[in-house]
């Protein structure tokens, strides 16, 4: 049950629909308040300051078949977990029918021991969404899960059936709802409620969210524990933010403070980070312009567990570029052609 709450909760990494984050800035000239967006996307604006740590090798190659079709293959070389290859396929919607062109319409993925994640989305109206998940561990089922979401002018509400068994007696359901209050107000809510044979028991989350400017407050709290992020963007380099989690199962709190800094003259991005665990690390990203290549720099220092690790990479993007050695005069002294097939290689710490 772990994954398919994991599923329904406010990870980004679980949820490839939920992309959309709230705005940070309202507008109500026209006397109507917006759609406050997906639940799941309340504390996307805080997260995306953090850094992340970079593990292993990983390879990937991304092929455009058409102007719907899209497959890349991954090869990931890790020394933590075991080397994987990865095939992907998406279709995307294509016809000017759809409400959105650029929604995937089909995602499925499956590694080299077997495990299958699909996903669907369909447009039913303007309005109404409908989305699937299944899961499989190598030959065994993990999550299928159903979603249909309805966004109002100033609402939206979403209802999810998660691993529905009519032999074991057994369902997860989780109800979500947004309303966009006033100006940069948004109240709403999440309930949880699971039946198995010998359980059956409901969580209730209620959720709020404050916008002003240049900034996001969000605050998620319930039985379950609470969640509290607070994003600030001081001006067009610099923005930061901070976060609280309580856990009432784990009876563990933690508290994060994270910032980004850019650096547009010298092509630089900086995400560095520290919590109450002792926890301190940064990610330096560095743009090898006119070469499509980025520089990766990164070290997270546990002072708690007396642990170090420092890494150093790079990411060097061939996205709709070939690198051509023949002629270096005639296609100027970067080397680089134009094609169709973007490759994306990846060498993380080692």
């Amino acid at each position: 049950m772990g994954s398919v709450l994991a599923l329904a909760g406010a990870g980004r990494q679980n949820w490839p629909f939920s992309s959309d984050t709230p705005p940070t800035q309202w507008d109500t000239r026209d006397g109507r308040l917006p759609n406050p967006g997906s639940f799941h996307a309340l504390h996307h604006s805080c997260k995306d300051v953090f850094p992340q740590q970079i593990e292993g090798v990983k390879m990937m190659v991304n092929k455009t078949l058409s102007s719907f079709f899209k497959a890349s293959h991954t090869f990931h070389l890790s020394a933590v977990s075991p080397s994987q290859y990865r095939f992907h396929v998406e279709h995307r919607q294509s016809d000017s029918h759809g409400k959105d062109t650029d929604s995937p319409v089909l995602i499925g993925e499956m590694d080299s021991s077997g495990s299958l994640n699909a996903h669907s989305l369909l447009h039913l109206s303007e309005r109404i969404r409908a989305k699937a998940v299944f899961q499989t561990q190598q030959a065994q089922f993990m999550t299928w899960q159903f979603e249909t979401e309805y966004r109002g002018s100033d609402f939206t509400a979403a209802v999810t059936m998660a691993n529905p068994d009519v032999l074991r007696e057994s369902v997860i359901l989780v109800a979500h709802f947004l309303q966009s209050v006033c100006s940069g107000l948004v109240l709403g809510g999440e309930l949880v409620y699971h039946r198995g044979r010998h359980e059956e028991g409901g969580i209730l989350t209620l959720a709020g969210q404050y916008s002003g400017p240049n900034w996001v407050a969000t605050l998620n709290a319930g039985k379950g524990g609470a969640h509290a992020s607070y994003y600030h963007r001081a001006n067009k380099q610099i923005q930061v933010g901070v976060e609280f989690e309580a856990s009432t199962r784990t009876q563990e709190t933690t508290a994060s403070f994270g910032y980004q800094m850019e650096l547009p003259e010298a092509n630089m991005v900086f995400r560095g980070m520290v919590n109450s665990r002792c926890i301190i690390g940064g990610v330096l990203e560095k743009s090898l312009s006119p070469l499509p290549a980025t520089l990766l720099m990164g070290a997270f220092v546990n002072h708690r567990g007396d642990k170090l690790q420092v890494g150093d990479g790079y990411i060097l993007f061939l996205n709709d570029w070939l690198i051509n050695l023949d002629d270096p005069v005639k296609h100027g002294s970067n080397r680089f052609i134009r094609k169709d097939q973007p490759i994306k290689l990846e060498v993380p710490p080692s």
